[in-house]
């Protein structure tokens, strides 16, 4: 069983922003492959289903950015999920928009999300599909990461939001070596 982990915020006000590339990713296999994730328990929303004959768990955790290890540790208690199958996906400043870059472990760098998770989890290896958002203009980092996405931006967003759910069936099909010779072509900032 594989855990496959969104991170961005709960309130609809930041369902368009750049902090919610992982739940983006989410929505996009949920839709895929007919899971709902709707159930509500763990500090988070969730659903289960099969992809390429692997039960997996959707997570969108409800705990706002900075919590959202509260949420995975909960889970992956409950269903007695090793570390070594769980993925977590997020918006990284240091890739462009519209690539992504997927690592078997690392540092959380500055990532709330991330560093809440590694710090319940008392691990950095675990795989993380990193969805590109660039860097703001202005150094106004919160502005830029839960502010509005001119149209344009959007699209292409979105596109790395596709790119990201096809490296992870690709991650289920195969494995994430392969995802990582498909999809990591692109170089970071």
């Amino acid at each position: 069983m594989k855990l496959i982990v969104g991170l961005g915020n709960p309130e609809e006000d930041y369902s368009k922003t750049r902090h919610n590339m992982g739940f983006n990713v989410i929505n996009k296999i949920a839709k895929e492959f007919g899971i709902e994730v709707n159930k509500s328990k763990f500090k988070g929303l969730y659903g289960s289903g099969i992809i390429e004959n692997e039960k997996v768990i959707l997570l969108k955790p409800q705990t706002y950015m900075n919590l959202s290890g509260e949420s995975v540790i909960q889970i992956m208690n409950f269903y007695k999920i090793p570390v070594e199958d769980i993925i977590i996906i997020y918006d990284d400043m240091d890739i462009e928009p519209g690539n992504i870059r997927i690592r078997k472990n690392g540092s959380a760098g500055s990532h709330n999300g991330m560093k809440s998770i590694i710090n319940c989890l008392q691990t950095e290896n675990f795989t993380r599909v990193r969805v590109g958002i660039g860097k703001p203009e202005n150094k106004d980092m919160i502005s830029y990461v839960l502010g509005f996405i001119p149209e344009e931006e959007a699209k292409i967003l979105d596109y790395g939001t596709e790119i990201a759910k096809n490296a992870i069936i690709e991650m289920i099909k195969n494995n994430v070596d392969s995802a990582m010779n498909k999809f990591n072509k692109k170089k970071e900032k």
